[in-house]
């Protein structure tokens, strides 16, 4: 507890709050839902099965936005796809043939750009690693001779 005339720490550093300081420490605490939601929860409870119905119907009778939400919950928008590409890499100088493939996919239409550029990333990755666990077993190689 600070004494009179003392400053209080309040985790700011020129103007701005620490890193684990925040300007409101008595703040919502983590998983409070607002106001707004509980309220509309409380509202739908008990009603969600009449209101579920109700949308089916409004869509049988040809309500078009009725319809795209029932056909929303039902086949929801596609996020990603499984790709079956063949990729050739065994050993770290394999990246680039595995790159060309990739490129060769693309330019064919198998791959979309964003499926392209995700398998670029893992091969990427899988490099990095082949690196470091080259690296790691030169260093024990080199700590054993000495």
């Amino acid at each position: 507890m600070p004494t009179e005339g003392q400053p209080v720490n309040t985790g700011r550093i020129q103007g701005k709050f620490a890193k684990g300081h925040s300007g409101n420490s008595a703040g919502k605490p983590r998983g409070a839902r607002h106001y707004t939601t509980r309220l509309a929860e409380a509202l739908i409870e008990g009603e969600s099965e009449k209101l579920v119905r109700k949308v089916i119907e409004l869509a049988i009778a040809g309500d078009v936005a009725a319809l795209k939400i029932c056909l929303d919950r039902i086949l929801p928008t596609r996020r990603d796809r499984s790709v079956h590409f063949k990729i050739p890499i065994a050993k770290n100088g394999d990246a680039l043939a595995a790159f060309d493939e990739i490129f060769r996919g693309l330019a064919k239409g198998q791959l979309t750009p964003e499926e392209a550029a995700t398998l670029a990333g893992v091969i990427e990755s899988r490099c990095r690693v082949f690196e470091r666990a080259e690296l790691i077993a030169r260093i024990e190689t080199l700590e054993a001779r000495l």
